[in-house]
């Protein structure tokens, strides 16, 4: 039995056909145009039939017309095919390449702005998979298949008509064949529709694979994990490869059956219309063409197994892009960039009894009924075991996510209730883990501010003491990073983040261990550096290394999502038994070790 998922739903189906039709009407005028030329080119090419028997009965004496006439007539008939074939192809690839191209960006457009929930819930590498895999399965259907699929309805109902008109006699043997094959093809598309939408999604998860590996290839290699990889793919490989198989043997079987009742047919009428011309009811000249035109409208309806599950595959790819475009966004498609210094964040900022669990994972709770106090202006340090919520609460005042319980405010002002865009305009934060994207050194600073000059760029850049190592680069600014930034050492994409923080000119900050990746004297270099950058802010430090969080105004320590101390690093190394000092402890021996051993 198909699950609910994959089961077809003909008021969803019309629904989508209707909006992704929606993008059509810019060029409707184009659409028509190559519809027109559609249409003609399918009419001439059953005229060249109908005239290729009335040249039989010009040569055997049948006909009032002479054969000159006649060739004459399928001469012109050719030229104008030839016209509406160029046309028809032209004015379609204007409509499909102007059509794709807004749905592709409006695809972007809502991905980029889903919560992070919605990443939270699906991998990167399946949502490009899919946002690829039913783009261009849809582009195939409004460049050809769709056309095709046109063509061919002209060309079965004008061939009725034209039999029709030659013999009626022929037309009624011949359409008994049809309720047969129509019911074939209702039963066949429902599933051939079914196992294309499952072919995609075995796709998009095989690609996931593919990405998620070469994107952490280092760490494949390191543990040598080339073998699993490998199988892991291939398992998903061979998962495909049945299901295809399986869509295949429905999709021959279908033409199979239609081919096997048409031609059957064909075989049927032919013994019949021989019968007619013996009895002078048709000529000879009336039966080939009844012939021509029964074996080409066969063959159109046998292309219709192919072009219907075509059709097929372009709505289960419609209906799962339209499901990952339609989850609800963070903020409105047009919201504006806000206005630099349009919204001020310098005041003081409160957690107040905030609980909260990952929606992955709601019956594990990472922050449990938090108060926490940020002073405006001072630095906060964050501290405590891992899994103790310190990321998870720099995630929850980015608002990246909700609380549960409580609320989060800004100068007594919920933040829940203040524009999102404005908010977090006026929050920089500095990662452990540093990614920047495959532009240039110049282009990943410019990223806080895109308006900023370029000596505002450089003058943030000697702000980070990045603007030295920038200088020595082949191209200065201008040096593309590579994608990551993996053409920069970890402590220089760490200079390049804070750049792009200073040139933020942010009122709050957050630092996730900023010194992490630096080396004792790039670090030394750079801590006036971050002195610039935290003064006067309100800030945030996620500390893994206490040694570095001396001269915080306040440290919080957390375990398990529960604030457990709070105070300054003198006051908290006095209490001998708290949780603080334990840590603290611990890292000194452990520095003290690793002197010793070097």
């Amino acid at each position: 039995m198909e699950s609910p998922r994959t089961a077809f739903r003909p008021t969803r189906s019309l629904k989508n056909i209707r909006r992704l039709f929606a993008y059509l009407k810019p060029y409707r005028w184009h659409f028509a145009g190559g519809l027109a030329a559609l249409f003609v080119s399918s009419i001439t090419s059953l005229a060249l039939f109908n005239h290729v028997g009335h040249l039989i009965d010009a040569q055997s004496g049948d006909s009032v017309l002479d054969t000159g006439r006649v060739v004459l007539w399928l001469g012109g008939i050719l030229v104008v095919q030839a016209l509406a074939s160029f046309a028809r192809i032209r004015l379609f690839a204007h409509v499909t390449e102007n059509t794709v191209a807004a749905l592709r960006q409006d695809a972007f457009s809502s991905l980029i702005l889903k919560p992070m929930v919605f990443f939270s819930e699906k991998r990167v590498g399946e949502i490009t998979s899919r946002l690829s895999a039913d783009i261009t399965s849809i582009k195939d259907t409004l460049t050809s298949i769709l056309a095709e699929f046109i063509r061919e309805i002209i060309i079965i109902s004008g061939s009725v008509l034209i039999m029709a008109w030659t013999s009626w006699q022929l037309v009624l043997f011949m359409l008994g064949a049809l309720p047969l094959m129509a019911g074939v093809a209702v039963v066949f598309g429902r599933r051939i529709r079914a196992l294309s939408k499952e072919a995609q999604q075995q796709a998009a998860e095989a690609n996931t694979i593919v990405e998620e590996a070469l994107q952490a290839i280092a760490s494949v290699k390191a543990y040598t994990g080339e073998l699993f990889e490998m199988a892991r793919y291939g398992k998903k490989n061979e998962a495909m490869v049945q299901l295809g198989l399986r869509n295949a043997g429905f999709r021959a079987l279908f033409a199979t059956l239609v081919v096997v009742l048409l031609f059957g047919a064909v075989v049927a009428i032919v013994g019949f219309g021989a019968s007619l011309v013996a009895q002078g009811l048709i000529t000879h000249g009336d039966l080939f063409k009844f012939f021509l035109l029964s074996v080409f409208m066969g063959a159109s309806i046998g292309g219709l197994a192919e072009t219907w599950g075509g059709l097929q595959k372009a709505l289960g790819a419609t209906e799962s892009l339209f499901e990952l475009m339609d989850f609800p966004p963070e903020y409105p498609t047009g919201a504006k960039k806000p206005e630099p210094g349009a919204f001020n964040l310098r005041d003081e900022i409160h957690f107040q009894n905030v609980s909260f669990a990952y929606p992955t994972r709601p019956d594990k709770s990472v922050i449990q009924n938090l108060n926490l106090h940020l002073p405006a202006g001072k630095i906060t340090a964050l501290v405590g075991p891992s899994g103790a919520g310190k990321t998870t609460l720099t995630a929850l005042l980015l608002r990246f996510y909700e609380p549960n319980e409580g609320l989060i405010s800004v100068g007594g002002t919920d933040i829940r209730q203040m524009d999102l865009a404005l908010y977090r305009s006026r929050i920089a934060i500095v990662p452990q883990d540093i990614v920047l994207f495959g532009g240039t050194v110049f282009e990943n600073i410019l990223y806080a501010r895109p308006e900023a000059r370029r000596e505002e760029v450089e003058e943030a850049a000697r702000k980070a003491h990045a603007h030295e190592f920038i200088s020595t680069l082949p191209q200065g600014y201008d040096t593309v990073v590579g994608e990551r930034g993996t053409q920069l050492s970890g402590g220089q994409r760490q200079r390049v983040a804070m750049a792009r923080a200073f040139l933020k000119n942010p009122d709050i900050l957050i630092l996730d261990e900023a010194t992490s990746a630096l080396d004792s004297v790039s670090e030394a270099m750079i801590q006036d550096a971050l002195a610039l950058l935290m003064q006067g802010r309100t800030t945030l430090v996620v500390a893994h290394r206490l040694s570095t969080i001396r001269q915080a105004h306040q440290i919080l320590v957390l375990d398990k999502g529960r604030l457990v101390e709070h105070g300054t690093h003198d006051q908290l190394i006095a209490r001998p038994d708290g949780l603080y000092a334990h840590l603290f402890a611990l890292q000194s021996r452990h520095s003290v070790m690793a002197l010793g051993e070097s």
